[in-house]
């Protein structure tokens, strides 16, 4: 700082230099600096490109009445005919159905059992037995949903299935139950053996999210007395309150589109108009029957709904609990 001094009687002035500018820097010489890490990067963003955003292309194949054996620029554009099809058709009504109430069974139980067996886990005190139930949890998830197929018809079988096996034996029905035969049933066992098979898998993350939590704040808490109840309602559950809501958003975008493997592989004819959800109808009356342009069409609005469902979900919650994902 500088002070300058003017003729007796009058104030000083105080001169203080403004620092030097930073030089900002540019992009091209960002992206030398870190060259390295951008080639290191570069084989995932074309694999995101080649198989996430070039495939949207297809979609032309929605507005046309799609032939395999003519070029692009033969096809026969029919513009929102395919669409008009779609919400003409009874039946696509009734697989919207099944789609919203097996994701939305699945929402509630499949996203609340998982954080539930993760705080359960977190409160074992044995190391030993904690990793062993831990590793047997997550166990089926590498399995596949044609073994997991296979396993639950067996199960559930009125020859010798152990379930109706259990109930017999304990006098609570009087003659086997036909499950994998009656549509009431379905919707339940696929929530089931979704459950079964991903609580394990999807508790990792809330493991994780609970590890990172100040240990201190649990030592403080018994200091002053508060239980393990009060200890998991008070520190455990808030700090991991930001994992919550990132995948409940991200669950809520997949609301529509849950996939067609579970419904594939425990699926018959007798509960089809039970099991028989979006993507499995699109396969059905799309791609089996050459109807290339009306699947396209079904697998476009699913798109557009779950792009719709994500973004309506991470409004709200960045308005009602300040977390969001963008």
């Amino acid at each position: 700082m500088e002070t300058l001094s003017e003729k007796p009687g009058t104030r000083n002035v105080s001169v203080t230099p403004k620092p030097p500018k930073k030089r900002k820097q540019g992009m091209w010489q960002s992206i030398v600096q870190q060259k390295y890490l951008y080639l290191m990067s570069l084989p995932f963003v074309i694999w995101l490109f080649v198989f996430n955003y070039l495939p949207i292309w297809g979609w032309t194949m929605a507005f046309q009445n799609y032939k395999p054996s003519k070029s692009f620029s033969e096809q026969k554009w029919v513009g929102m005919k395919n669409f008009v099809d779609l919400f003409q058709d009874e039946r696509f009504y009734l697989v919207l159905r099944n789609t919203l109430a097996m994701s939305l069974m699945g929402l509630i139980f499949g996203f609340i059992v998982p954080i539930f067996f993760a705080v359960f886990l977190n409160e074992l005190r044995g190391s030993i037995f904690k990793r062993t139930v831990q590793t047997v949890s997550y166990l089926p998830h590498f399995v596949s949903w044609v073994v997991v197929g296979g396993i639950i018809t067996k199960m559930l079988s009125i020859d010798g299935g152990i379930v109706n096996e259990l109930l017999l034996s304990l006098h609570i029905i009087n003659e086997p139950i036909q499950f994998m035969a009656e549509g009431k049933w379905f919707w339940g066992i696929v929530t089931a053996s979704d459950i079964w098979k991903e609580t394990g898998w999807n508790a990792i993350i809330y493991l994780a999210a609970i590890t990172g939590i100040d240990k201190e704040l649990y030592e403080a808490s018994r200091v002053d007395g508060a239980g393990r109840f009060r200890q998991i309602w008070n520190i455990t559950l808030p700090g991991i309150r930001t994992t919550i809501s990132v995948l409940l958003i991200m669950s809520i975008g997949h609301l529509i589109g849950i996939g067609f493997e579970k419904q594939f592989q425990l699926q018959n004819a007798l509960v089809k108009d039970y099991s028989e959800v979006l993507d499995l109808y699109a396969l059905n009356y799309g791609i089996n029957i050459s109807r290339f342009s009306y699947g396209t069409a079904i697998s476009m609005f699913t798109s557009v709904v779950s792009i719709i469902l994500l973004l309506t979900a991470n409004g709200i919650m960045k308005k009602t609990t300040k977390e969001s994902i963008m």
